[in-house]
């Protein structure tokens, strides 16, 4: 799995697209928090907070993961070296895992630079580091949680076709649903005391809560058992190959 691991991860670094999706999220990020006029950017709120990093991230990470993900399957599929794959010595579920890591591990690559804007906001502050860190950490959670959701659903977006422009739009539309469908569902109130539990079925709700820097183990045992749902459906599309 390891081996498979470094060659995705290879794939990615040794390709432009690995660099125009960390180019591109902090690019984006960067215009609207320091850039353009709104209530994003910082300087205008007068406020030392990230919080409008963790509002903008999941509507980038809608279209930017997609399209790491969208080559991870679809790409096998189309070169047929998918086959060539399954005959290797590791499991379906070792496959699936080693495209997800890897396709987590350039997200993270993402993130990691936008530390510099929370020490530039901390250094900002008046009084210095006038920042919410509770808040910030886990927000950073929140947003780690929400990048492992979007992968898991863009590698099996990834399984279903060997048309990777397919896949992609398969993935965006899973990932805007999952994100803002439910809570839109619950908006309409028709559904009475169900409500807050369709709220509770979709990724805003839970990244939400996280934002406000309250860890709780309800919303991290329900990110794992998102993602862990999405992978073994994954799984089990590649084992339909075998059928």
């Amino acid at each position: 799995m390891l081996a498979l691991y470094l060659k995705e991860i290879r794939s990615f670094l040794s390709s432009l697209i690995g660099y125009v999706v960390i180019g591109v999220f902090l690019l984006l990020v960067g215009l609207f928090l320091w850039i353009f006029s709104g209530d994003f950017n910082i300087l205008e709120t007068e406020y030392a907070s990230l919080s409008p990093l963790f509002e903008i991230a999941p509507w980038v990470f809608m279209f930017l993961i997609p399209a790491v993900t969208m080559r991870s399957f679809a790409e096998e599929r189309r070169t047929g070296t998918m086959e060539l794959l399954l005959t290797k010595p590791i499991s379906d579920l070792q496959i699936v895992t080693a495209k997800f890591l890897a396709g987590l591990s350039l997200v993270v690559l993402a993130i990691i630079p936008t530390l510099i804007y929370y020490f530039s906001v901390y250094w900002l502050g008046n009084p210095q580091g006038n920042l919410d860190v509770g808040g910030t950490i886990g927000s950073y959670f929140g947003l780690f949680f929400l990048a492992g959701a979007y992968v898991s659903m863009g590698i099996f977006a990834s399984s279903l076709t060997s048309n990777q422009i397919v896949s992609f739009l398969l993935s965006a539309v899973l990932c805007f649903f999952m994100y803002t469908g439910f809570q839109q569902l619950a908006s309409f109130q028709v559904f009475g005391s169900l409500d807050d539990f369709i709220m509770g079925l979709g990724i805003s709700d839970h990244n939400q809560k996280l934002q406000k820097g309250v860890i709780d183990s309800r919303d991290v045992i329900y990110f794992v058992a998102f993602i862990l749902c999405f992978l073994l459906a994954t799984r089990l599309v590649i084992q339909s190959r075998k059928w």
